[in-house]
């Protein structure tokens, strides 16, 4: 069985809501997903969900810790991660929750496509489903451009675990990507660990624990893997980032230079803004009413209506409050 799979908890409300509502456009309810909750935090998409027969939440309890102690003892390896953590959050652990993801390896559906709960669907996944007759992991999305989002580009060991071509063209993002149940066995996993515990663990980028990870586990394990950013013919491919100013709108839908987004990520962009654009402040961001059709398509009349200017998200804050936070005295948004 194929489906949809995301990573949720309560603070992406309405992220995942839209996204839902996003893939139901496309496949109505004839699409599965699950959700893989981040923490136990999940009372209002579990009301959420209640009337959508289609969606479930995760809940192999022993899937989910399995995954947390391998996660757990990958950063134990790690020569510098947790010190760094420690002095700016007082937790051993960078966020840890995002890779409850990996539960969809053991999880309800024999192939999947991951989506993050910042995303939207803009078309049918035909084509990245097909993709898995002959590959293990299929991407779609320019990560490759940017290593240092993925692995420490200083780290002098990099290029003797990966060579540099494989660094160039196989790094991928881990909002948007379609795989296997079963393809990561136990047995692989030990292998991995082991490997990282020889001293491969310090090329991880702390910053973005699940993405650095994941990483490591498709290039080292050596699966099939395929971007289709990369394969795709040039007049085919389309951006998939909301840092992409050039998509054009048609019927709730994006189009890059003709061709149907896939998806769309708003990569960046806090779910506290759009918690704040739902509950009716007025800060633009792009493709705004694209994420308010989808996220009120089932309760239209609910959609906030704006009367003042919009303010853009990305704005530099007021004199007033770059005085207060001189001061100490402003409160931010994170």
């Amino acid at each position: 069985m194929d489906g949809i799979c995301t990573l949720a908890n309560d603070r992406v409300y309405d992220q995942l809501v839209a996204l839902l509502n996003s893939i139901e456009a496309i496949y109505g309810q004839a699409m599965p997903v699950c959700i893989y909750p981040y923490d136990e935090k999940i009372e209002q998409i579990t009301q959420a969900i209640a009337s959508r027969p289609y969606v479930q939440i995760y809940n192999n309890q022993e899937s989910i810790l399995s995954w947390d102690e391998f996660v757990r003892n990958i950063w134990d390896t790690h020569p510098t991660a947790q010190q760094k953590w420690l002095k700016v959050s007082q937790e051993k652990y960078h966020r840890f929750g995002t890779h409850r993801r990996y539960g969809a390896f053991d999880g309800p559906f024999d192939r999947f496509v991951y989506m993050d709960a910042d995303t939207l669907l803009m078309s049918p996944l035909d084509k990245i489903f097909n993709q898995l007759n002959e590959y293990d992991w299929v991407v779609y999305d320019f990560q490759h451009t940017d290593l240092s989002h993925v692995y420490q580009e200083k780290s002098p060991n990099l290029t003797e675990v990966f060579a540099i071509e494989r660094l160039k063209k196989e790094i991928f993002c881990s909002g948007f990507y379609a795989s296997k149940k079963n393809i990561f066995t136990p047995e692989i996993q030990a292998s991995l660990l082991e490997k990282l515990r020889q001293g491969e663990a310090e090329i991880l980028y702390p910053s973005a624990p699940d993405q650095t990870i994941l990483n490591y586990m498709v290039m080292r394990s050596g699966i099939s893997s395929q971007n289709l950013a990369l394969h795709l013919p040039a007049d085919e491919k389309t951006g998939c980032c909301v840092t992409s100013n050039h998509f054009v709108a048609k019927d709730h839908v994006l189009y890059d230079k003709g061709n149907r987004l896939t998806y769309l990520h708003y990569i960046g962009l806090s779910s506290q803004l759009f918690h704040q654009v739902c509950n009716g402040e007025n800060i633009d961001f792009p493709y705004r009413d694209i994420f308010l059709h989808y996220r009120y398509l089932h309760e239209p009349e609910k959609r906030p209506k704006f009367t003042t200017q919009p303010k853009a998200y990305n704005a530099p804050p007021s004199l007033g409050t770059r005085i207060l936070k001189k001061l100490g005295l402003a409160v931010g948004h994170k």
